[in-house]
């Protein structure tokens, strides 16, 4: 999210300046690759590059394939990158990754290419999903072009710049089945007279973080997960803590007890909160209150022992989560990286956070015995020794 808010940043300064600009678009993948479909690189006359679409290879190829859209608005641009080939290393682009990469590159000043920054902008800013359906291929006659496209918001919103009533019928179908999983896909489809190849991505808005206790541990969880381009909220009951000097980077500063928390935030079912607030019994109301929630993560430090010792609390007052509470439940907070400094630790929160996110679960790659971009990766990561 933080390389797609640079992006729009980028393109609304470069549209206050008057500078022309193109966006690549990375829309199908086959293979060993660095970067999946929905990757994104804004590309400026004055030769400035805002996000990536490989590890580095293909960047400076786009860019001279983009100086025709920097002149002039002329037809979007379909690049395939195919690093497959034996003699690659020798001819092609060097890569060895043994992949393909096809990429859309377009002028942002067209109404369709806006319109995608513009949609991506009013997701984060609304605060939620939405799905941008970009046809990049077409053959046939299917009165349909190359960069067409269907946006679907959460909230059901439907904007459709798609001449073809067979395809929008048929995408309309697959988005909302798309936002309902929240993982991008690549459909082909075939139409009455051809056929063609669609991206349809999941926009997601920047990940709600609650930070429950302002103390110094707290510091560099709040830059990590800015790093990120999380939304970050501390949340502490002691003013002489929960300070914009002591938290520069954070969103939101709510100063409030626990037992005030239900009237001071809305939580839902993208909320993910972190508890440490180092005081037992602040930490046994924000259990009580938190667990019942819809939130999506519930993380609390401190040793096991300590957090049993808070359910058993809850029990005997009449307290008992459900085991879909408990599952959203992870204590001690973190996966096991040896970490004992609040820097570590706080690196071993977030990471352990990205991986329930994602559906992974934070094992070393070299463990793996599938591709690291595997669809179902729940499926396939070994579990911890």
């Amino acid at each position: 999210m933080k390389e797609l808010q640079a992006i729009l940043k980028a393109f609304e300064q470069s549209q206050s300046s008057g500078q022309r600009s193109a966006i690549a678009t990375v829309v199908k993948t086959m293979g060993s690759v660095y970067r999946r479909p929905g990757a994104r690189m804004l590309l400026t006359e004055a030769g400035q590059r805002v996000g990536a679409i490989s590890g580095g290879c293909l960047e400076s190829d786009v860019f001279e394939r983009a100086k025709l859209l920097l002149l002039q608005d002329s037809e979007p641009i379909l690049v395939q990158y195919d690093t497959t080939a034996s003699n690659d290393l020798i001819w092609g682009m060097g890569m060895g990754c043994k992949g393909v990469v096809e990429v859309l590159i377009e002028s942002p000043n067209t109404e369709s290419a806006k319109g995608q920054l513009e949609f991506i902008a009013e997701c984060c800013q609304q605060n939620q999903l939405g799905v941008i359906a970009t046809v990049f291929q077409v053959k046939g006659d299917v009165n349909v072009q190359v960069a067409d496209r269907l946006f679907l918001k959460s909230d059901g919103t439907v904007a459709n710049r798609i001449a073809n009533p067979q395809l929008v019928t048929r995408l309309l179908e697959d988005t909302y089945r798309v936002l309902a999983k929240g993982k991008t896909q690549v459909i082909s489809y075939t139409l009455d007279h051809g056929s063609v190849e669609v991206l349809i991505e999941v926009i997601h808005p920047p990940v709600p973080l609650l930070i429950f206790g302002a103390g110094y541990d707290a510091i560099p969880v709040v830059q990590l997960a800015k790093q990120l381009g999380w939304h970050v909220t501390v949340i502490d009951h002691r003013s002489t803590y929960a300070t914009r000097d002591r938290f520069l980077q954070a969103d939101k500063i709510i100063v409030c007890h626990p037992d005030e928390l239900e009237a001071n935030l809305t939580l839902n079912s993208r909320t993910i909160a972190v508890v440490m607030t180092h005081h037992y019994l602040h930490d046994r109301t924000l259990l009580r209150t938190l667990l019942p929630s819809p939130i999506r993560y519930l993380g609390v430090l401190g040793p096991k022992q300590r957090t049993q010792q808070l359910l058993e609390d809850l029990h005997i007052e009449g307290f008992a989560p459900t085991h879909v509470q408990q599952q959203r439940l992870h204590y001690p907070v973190g996966l096991d990286i040896g970490a004992e400094t609040a820097e570590e630790i706080a690196l071993a929160i977030v990471a352990e956070i990205q991986a329930v996110l994602t559906k992974h679960i934070g094992g070393m790659l070299r463990d793996r015995k599938a591709p690291i971009h595997h669809p179902n990766p729940e499926l396939i990561c070994p579990p911890l020794a």
